[in-house]
């Protein structure tokens, strides 16, 4: 596992603008109906990777704007919640997810939520690049931390290990501290105080 300084891992540095696959309207990636879309690339190494192949940032193919078209008609339908960014890291490919969730923003509002995993903390991402903050600022929830293999806990929601958190961006921007999804199931279990 990969610790970056701040600003030390750069989007623009790393990122080949591709994708390793788009998943729509599964249901394992968030709540709800969801659209996926895996960006390639990822530092952060973690042991036990669930998807490991993605980490390279040549991986798979280029994203487009057909794709793009694809993802906004598929979350039009009335019962898909949302979608979801995963990786790869979507932190590491801020051009292809701010232009994707810019769209969605500026097409659908906030009638359809956006999820993120990512291996950097809320608190690391804070002190990051603009073009990740301004990534952050689009996403409503956010599933924060590298995945650690020695805390896996295949009961968790939403998650891998007991150090990642599912947290709501929006309250925790306003109150200035991290806020935990109101609907975690499990919060109580990891995340008291």
């Amino acid at each position: 596992m990969r610790n970056p300084k701040p600003k030390e891992w750069l989007s623009s540095d790393w990122s080949q603008a591709k994708i390793a696959s788009y998943k729509p309207f599964n249901f394992v990636d968030g709540e709800g109906v969801r659209c996926s879309i895996y960006l390639s690339g990822c530092l952060f190494a973690c042991k036990g990777c669930y998807n490991k192949i993605a980490q390279n940032f040549n991986y798979g193919t280029p994203y487009t704007q057909e794709l793009e078209d694809t993802i906004i008609e598929d979350l039009g339908q009335p019962y898909c919640q949302g979608l979801t960014l995963l990786g790869g890291e979507p932190f590491l490919n801020t051009g292809v997810a701010i232009k994707l969730c810019q769209r969605i923003r500026a097409e659908y509002g906030g009638t359809k939520d956006i999820w993120s995993w990512t291996g950097y903390t809320y608190d690391e991402l804070l002190k990051e690049s603009e073009d990740k903050l301004e990534l952050l600022g689009l996403i409503d929830i956010l599933v924060d931390g590298r995945f650690d293999i020695s805390r896996k806990d295949l009961t968790l929601q939403f998650r891998g290990s007991s150090n990642q958190r599912i947290i709501d961006v929006p309250k925790s921007q306003e109150k200035g501290e991290v806020v935990i999804w109101e609907d975690c199931v499990d919060s109580e279990r990891y995340f008291k105080g």
